[in-house]
């Protein structure tokens, strides 16, 4: 009892200290400014001053006003050059870096055009950047002009096509750098480590966003948390808009998808607004088990606002407000459209639905000590309201996997402060700040057996379940023997006998404090970050843990090279979605009962991990045309989290295994913009290897012994590549076309049937092996047992037995032949060859191409433009899984071809 109590000391002696003595914020953006002057040291207003980094696309125009000063606003982390022009005077250039919140000044002298002759020699010295840490940016410039599959989950898209060690999943969900989930978004400093994905969470939408920083490598001490992948978003401002600007668009394509989408930006040099509305309505709002579309409507509505106060020469405000509402059908598959009672009566299809409603409310408050030191201090409350609705009639949720109806409403809330200083003087560069969150989980949920046969009292001679009847005691007068694993806690919520549906409620609050210091040291060419970060977790379980972070590289300026190395350790906490679930779920015996027809089901608490992780890369520029940065990859955790679903639902929660080894690369090349064309390609290759047993959540087995195998997880993906092209033609740079081509080799599909008779525990044994755990043979030949997949399962993976391919409604022989087992879809080892680490089942290739043509002005507006655009999404109409049936999220296919044709007005 004492660790509770003394956790909410620590937090409140933090969170009045962080009152008392700072205003702000951890911030992903800066400001520059600086006063422009002539030789003899006068002003020079009226001056044109641009801020550009040419690997990014950022790029931003700002004039001297007449005490010959000016000011860049919201300006991401990132290095930067200068450039100033005015009449009668020679071209002026400086190159700065921004990576902190004290602001940047620069004077700048321009010399006479008389006076000298100014000749540059570009050797892409401003392309690379001297940081121990890799990671991607991205910029508005790009995020405009790039086709993105996704509408309702944009910004889970972006990360996938742009950066590298992503990989790409179902409903927007994406893997980064081979973790499931591990991953946390900062939206202008607020953490976010809850899952983004469209059937969790609503995302911030890309209309929003500014820039990103994505940070694949060793992550600094400011982050904790989830760090396999941290997202850094910097929103968009209305400060210093003096005259108004936005944009109205209007979206309609393929599945009857509409949108409407607006945004504005005003305000002055000490205030401004920035608002995004944006309204959804589609008939393929997730991705379905088929690549026909069946009951898949969604709509989403959304509405961001940041608000920035500039009070005095030292304070500042900044508020980020957002509402989103989502509502979604569960897609169909054809096993779903038409079902049937116990007696044989049909009950209609499927229809279970969901609903999610989030709202944010995040303020900051920024004060300038002096011209070296900033205090931050910030506040959040961040909320999901989930909604899970089953059928009206709950027998028809019945399906070839789920044997349960099930209700949820749960709700995920944060609570939060940050506070941060940061000083910046000399060769240091330091942040010494912390954190405390609070993280309240309420969890409801209503269940009841809908399969007559999950539960049957009674079983023939065979042992096949026979219905109707409820007591065993009426089995043996009826010529039938007793069950003798029928259950008799859960016959009064068997909905097939009479029962009623079950209630169960979960709760707990999740604390989270941590204090953090960190120093970024430049001297010459050498950079060094060094840190240290203490977290306390206090959920259903207590860790405290100290997490050293280092980082070092090297700028050889003589060939433009960075070196860098970077450590890490990380602590590693459980998923919030349906924690209480996976850990108390089991103490009650109703829930137990349920769990226990899928597998062991015995109360599991969560031990948090920790992981250790090291990085190695480099960076370098050729000339100004190319930069390209590489990283090789190897983590090792303790306590590895994923995920595993209840039934077939999309009620998922989380588990835990032994410990998984992470190795991996990731190389990002890009191409500044030269003559209107600019492209980048991200590659990567990162393994997933987990190690049993499971030891935490439901499934898992305290104190059985377990192998200790390793195997590939499901999001093991071998390599994958995105390649993104832009060219604006060079006499109408207002005409425009983007490309896309992503590649992936395939994530691991477990639930494959393959041959494999050399081991029944290295790969699909459940497939190839009897009950008594001899090999499956026709006529002495290897053979595939297919009896436990259904028609539609066997052609969502796309079989075929002899070269007959299953179809939705006639499936293969139970038994097919392994050397005429193949797979349009899926790749199935060679007989003998299957193995769950070095040669699983995994998903087949595929690569999927993407086009966007635009005219953003039209009518050659001067300020009120009229923009055309045209999407294609998987223009070739790749007939492709993203995974089967896997134990997260089941089958899902990718979008079919989808064209979407857009009018806006700017001004």
């Amino acid at each position: 009892m004492r660790r509770p109590v003394v956790l909410r000391l620590l937090s409140f002696v933090f969170f009045f200290t962080a009152l008392v003595s700072a205003h702000a914020f951890q911030g992903n953006s800066g400001t520059v400014s600086g006063t422009v002057t002539d030789p003899s040291g006068a002003v020079i207003p009226g001056a044109t001053v641009q801020i550009a980094n040419h690997v990014s696309g950022y790029t931003r125009t700002a004039r001297t006003d007449t005490t010959g000063q000016f000011r860049f606003y919201n300006v991401p982390f990132n290095p930067y050059r200068i450039t100033v022009t005015a009449d009668g005077f020679s071209v002026s250039t400086k190159t700065t870096d921004v990576n902190t919140v004290v602001p940047v000044v620069l004077p700048i002298q321009m010399g006479l055009v008389q006076a000298s002759t100014e000749v540059t020699v570009d050797t892409g010295a401003d392309l690379i950047e001297n940081d121990s840490t890799f990671h991607t940016d991205v910029d508005r410039s790009t995020i405009d002009r790039m086709p993105l599959e996704s509408q309702s989950s944009s910004l889970s898209s972006l990360v996938t096509l742009s950066s590298p060690g992503v990989t790409a999943d179902s409903n927007g969900l994406f893997h980064g750098l081979g973790d499931h989930a591990e991953n946390s978004f900062s939206i202008d400093g607020q953490p976010i480590t809850d899952q983004q994905s469209k059937v969790f969470s609503n995302q911030l939408p890309t209309d929003a966003v500014q820039s990103l920083e994505v940070i694949g490598g060793a992550p600094t001490a400011e982050y904790g948390d989830k760090t396999s992948l941290i997202i850094k978003a910097t929103t968009r401002s209305g400060q210093g808009v003096t005259t108004p600007h936005g944009s109205i668009a209007l979206d309609y394509g393929t599945f009857g998808t509409a949108s409407l989408d607006g945004n504005v930006a005003y305000g002055g040099q000490r205030w401004g607004n920035f608002v995004a509305v944006s309204g959804l309505n589609s008939g393929r709002f997730l991705d379905g088990p088929e690549f026909q579309t069946l009951h898949d409507k969604g709509n989403q509505q959304n509405i961001f606002d940041r608000v920035d106060f500039q009070l005095n020469d030292t304070n500042s405000l900044h508020t980020n407000l957002q509402y989103t509402r989502s509502w979604f059908q569960t897609p169909n598959s054809f096993d779903t459209m038409s079902v049937f009672d116990q007696f044989g009566n049909p009950v209609g299809g499927a229809d279970q639905r969901s609903k999610i409603e989030t709202f944010n409310i995040a303020p900051t408050w920024t004060n300038l000590i002096n011209q070296n030191t900033v205090l931050n201090f910030g506040a959040y409350v961040r909320r999901d309201a989930y909604n899970y609705y089953p059928s009206n009639n709950p027998l028809a949720d019945l399906g070839p996997i789920q044997q349960e109806t099930v209700q949820q409403y749960r709700t995920l809330t944060n609570t939060g402060t940050h506070a941060d200083v940061s000083w910046v003087k000399g060769i240091h560069n330091v942040k010494i700040g912390g954190m405390y969150q609070q993280t309240f989980l309420r969890e409801n949920l209503h269940t009841g057996l809908v399969a007559p046969g999950l539960n049957a009292p009674c079983v023939d001679s065979t042992g096949a379940p026979v219905n109707g009847y409820n007591d065993p005691a009426q089995c043996a007068g009826a010529g039938l023997e007793a069950n003798s694993n029928f259950n008799p806690v859960l016959l009064p919520y068997d909905l097939t006998r009479g029962g009623t549906n079950y209630f169960w409620h979960g709760r707990t609050d999740v604390k989270q404090l941590a204090l953090y210091a960190q120093d970024q040291i430049t001297k010459g060419p050498w950079l060094l970050n060094i840190g240290i970060r203490g977290d306390f977790y206090n959920g259903l379980a207590v860790q405290k843990q100290a997490e050293p972070r280092v980082g070092l590289s090297y700028n050889i300026k003589r060939t433009n090279t960075i070196l860098r190395v970077s450590y890490a350790r990380t602590q590693e906490t459980p998923f919030n979605e349906n924690l209480v679930l996976s850990t108390n779920g089991c103490y009650d015996p109703v829930i137990q009962g349920i769990f226990e027809t899928l597998g062991p089901c015995e109360p599991t608490p969560f031990n948090p991990g920790f992981r250790n992780e090291f990085h190695a890369g480099f960076q370098q520029a050729f000339s100004k045309h190319l930069v390209v940065s590489a990283e090789y990859i190897w983590k090792y955790t303790h306590n590895a989290y994923d995920f595993s679903v209840f039934g077939a639902t999309p009620i998922t929660f989380p588990i835990e295994w032994k410990s998984s080894k992470i190795p991996g690369f990731a190389i990002r090349a890009n191409v500044p913009e030269t003559h209107g064309i600019s492209a980048f390609v991200v590659m990567s290759s990162v393994a997933a290897r987990f190690f049993n047993p499971q030891v935490g959540g439901v499934g898992a087995t305290p104190g059985t012994p377990g192998s200790n195998f390793p195997f590939r997880i499901d999001h093991d993906e071998r390599f994958n590549q995105s390649t993104h092209i832009q060219y604006a033609l060079p006499f109408r740079k207002s005409t425009w076309f983007g490309f896309n081509w992503r590649y992936d080799s395939g994530l691991v599909a477990g639930s494959t049937p393959c041959y494999n008779v050399t081991d029944p525990n290295s790969g699909c044994s459940n497939f190839s092996f009897d009950s008594n755990g001899n090999p499956l043979t026709i006529n002495g030949a290897p053979a595939v047992d297919l009896s436990g997949l259904t028609a539609d399962q066997q052609f969502q993976a796309g079989l075929a037995c002899g070269g007959v391919r299953a179809t939705p409604t006639n499936p293969l022989p139970d038994l097919c032949p392994a050397s005429q087992l193949t797979s349009s879809l899926l790749h199935i080892p060679a007989p003998n060859t299957g193995n769950d680490d070095h040669n699983p089942p995994r998903i087949q290739p595929r690569n999927l191409f993407d086009i966007a043509l635009g005219e953003d002005n039209l009518f050659h507006g001067d300020r009120h433009k009229i923009g055309l655009r045209l999407t294609a999404v998987n223009v070739t109409n790749k007939y492709a899984l993203y995974n089967f049936l896997s134990t997260f999220s089941g089958t899902h296919y990718v979008t079919p071809r989808a064209f979407t044709g857009e009018i806006s007005y700017s001004f």
